[in-house]
């Protein structure tokens, strides 16, 4: 299995009036036409570091590493013309929220068909006709209706189905997932993981699944990066990570409330100074 992304020692700054403050430090590893998961709580720098992978860290950040190279590019100081090759076409991000990335005064319809013509230029009529597929793809019911809406006319888990079709409607080679299912219900969250298990399996994509569900990643991914403070303190199979051996890691395992365990009080996470080294 060839690797289609490669990261080393990638760092993400922010200034800070006593001075930069590093939230990714240190990130590396590799990505295959398989799925890996990143968890971690929030604030441990999952998302910051998919957007520096598509180049999406705000101007006031400042990213280095000592490689990040997506299929043979360069994508350290890569140039404006270079990223608009990349993104949508070949590299897509999923955000967390639909309320922040769509835009609130066009229709569902013509952003999907703007992200689709934006990269193959083609005709109209095509492009709609793709963009209903897609949505019926993410199990949208009436799909035609959606198609004319706004973005204020749909539910968050709506908007967020939406956004996904919009993303995997130029079928990427690798796409980031930010929390792509946080507010699905769980039949179709099951729907949304079915079409991004095909796009990896039946077309070779790469997919890299933030997420802070433990078992959602365990039971979806082929590997596991456990991220903490910026860091990645463990990675392992995704089907071993109930053996897991770092005590932050073991933690949030224990910390997640058992069905047939009557454990009361439920147990915290008892943090050490020591994983911030």
């Amino acid at each position: 299995m060839s690797d289609i992304l490669h990261v080393k020692d990638l760092r993400i700054a922010f200034p800070s009036r006593s001075g930069p403050v590093e939230v990714v430090r240190g990130v590396s590893f590799d990505l295959g036409r398989e799925r890996l998961g990143i968890v971690g709580e929030s604030g441990s720098g999952k998302s910051q570091t998919g957007r520096a992978i598509l180049g999406l860290t705000p101007p006031s950040g400042r990213v280095t590493a000592q490689r990040l190279e997506f299929d043979g590019i360069d994508l350290r100081g890569a140039s404006a013309a270079t990223w608009r090759r990349l993104r949508g076409r070949r590299m897509s991000m999923v955000m967390q929220d639909p309320k922040f990335s769509l835009n609130p005064v066009m229709t569902i319809g013509r952003q999907i068909v703007e992200a689709f013509r934006r990269q193959d230029n083609a005709p109209k009529r095509e492009a709609k006709d793709r963009a209903m597929a897609m949505l019926e793809a993410v199990q949208i019911r009436n799909p035609e209706r959606v198609y004319n809406a706004y973005p204020h006319e749909l539910s968050g888990g709506m908007g967020q189905r939406a956004m996904i079709a919009m993303m995997l409607i130029t079928e990427p080679d690798l796409l980031i997932a930010d929390e792509p299912t946080s507010a699905l219900d769980v039949t179709v969250q099951l729907d949304v993981l079915r079409i991004l298990d095909d796009l990896v399996t039946q077309r070779g994509m790469g997919l890299i699944f933030i997420s802070h569900d433990l078992r959602l990643v365990s039971s979806f991914c082929d590997r596991v990066l456990v991220m903490y403070a910026g860091r990645m303190v463990e990675e392992l199979k995704a089907s071993e990570l109930h053996n897991a051996q770092h005590p932050y890691t073991r933690g949030l395992l224990n910390c997640l409330p058992q069905i047939d365990g009557g454990q009361r009080p439920l147990p915290t996470l008892k943090r050490d100074p020591a994983w911030l080294a």
